[in-house]
């Protein structure tokens, strides 16, 4: 147990390093992009123009996740990912669909030694592998896929028409990219074995109640409120948040004891940055704080 925390304590001071060495990326991105994005569109927004905004853009086959797609996705978080002025995250779709699930026309002729030998599914995780805070905005449909999409975020916001649910079962096969553990650990494993064997959908009321999103909105605010958020985000500093988010995920990947040990020795390795002196500075002389991120 002790190596482990070793291990979480080596994971802390790497994010802080990595964070010291991320160059600065001069691009700007916005809907009129050099990139040509074919399935996605993304923006900046906020008054201070620090969050990122990337909408899922399949109308027709209401933002079924195809391959293209989700390399897409990837390409563009890892832009923003490097970009310094970007502070969060805001992923989201059309007000009829988040996402539909994945595309079946794609996989349906898949076989068993093409999904091993081809690790399908892997590249669908830079999501969760993002360092940076992602809010995902969820309007209308956001099944098989895009449930689990939703849930590799950071926070979900939901519109008051939304609607979850992991139907896999109903096409013969089950969730493959996190529903039957993603599901499990935020709702219950009761609640999460009904979803996933019925394939039953459930609203965006019961979806906050039993925690899978924060807070619902009504459908043409949300994603005006998932920006203020990412704006509320971004008033502070940028490295000590991408900190505390990985306390946070450590919570769902280890004891509670080597979660406590993990989260203490990132406390403490918060008193090596200039942000943490700088904020307490700022609390004693009761101004505003000014974070640089270092």
């Amino acid at each position: 147990m002790a190596n482990i925390a070793k291990i979480f304590a080596s994971r802390a001071q790497g994010v802080l390093q990595a964070a010291a060495r991320q160059p600065q990326v001069a691009t700007r991105f916005s809907s009129s992009s050099t990139n040509n994005w074919e399935y996605i569109k993304t923006e900046v927004a906020g008054e201070g123009k620090n969050v990122a905004v990337i909408t899922l853009n399949r109308p027709k086959a209401l933002n079924a996740l195809c391959n293209g797609l989700m390399k897409e996705l990837s390409t563009a978080l890892q832009q923003f990912g490097k970009d310094k002025t970007i502070s969060a995250i805001v992923l989201t779709g059309s007000e009829k669909a988040f996402a539909a699930g994945a595309d079946i026309k794609e996989m349906v002729g898949n076989t068993y030694s093409q999904c091993i030998q081809g690790n399908f599914l892997n590249d669908w995780t830079e999501v969760a592998r993002t360092q940076k805070p992602i809010i995902a905005a969820v309007n209308g449909y956001a099944l098989g896929g895009g449930c689990e999409l939703a849930m590799m975020c950071d926070i979900i916001y939901a519109g008051d028409k939304a609607k979850f649910g992991q139907p896999e079962i109903a096409l013969g096969t089950i969730p493959g990219a996190g529903g039957t553990q993603r599901l499990t650990r935020v709702v219950g494993k009761s609640k999460a074995m009904e979803m996933c064997l019925t394939g039953n959908m459930i609203g965006a009321q019961e979806a906050e109640k039993l925690g899978l999103a924060s807070k619902v909105v009504p459908a043409d605010q949300l994603l005006g409120e998932a920006v203020k958020l990412g704006e509320k985000i971004g008033t502070h500093s940028n490295l000590i948040v991408q900190l505390c988010k990985e306390a946070v995920n450590t919570a769902y990947e280890t004891t509670l004891q080597e979660g406590l040990k993990f989260e203490r020795r990132t406390f403490h390795a918060t008193f090596s940055t200039s942000d943490r002196k700088e904020g307490m500075t700022a609390f004693a002389e009761k101004r505003p704080a000014k974070f640089t991120n270092e």
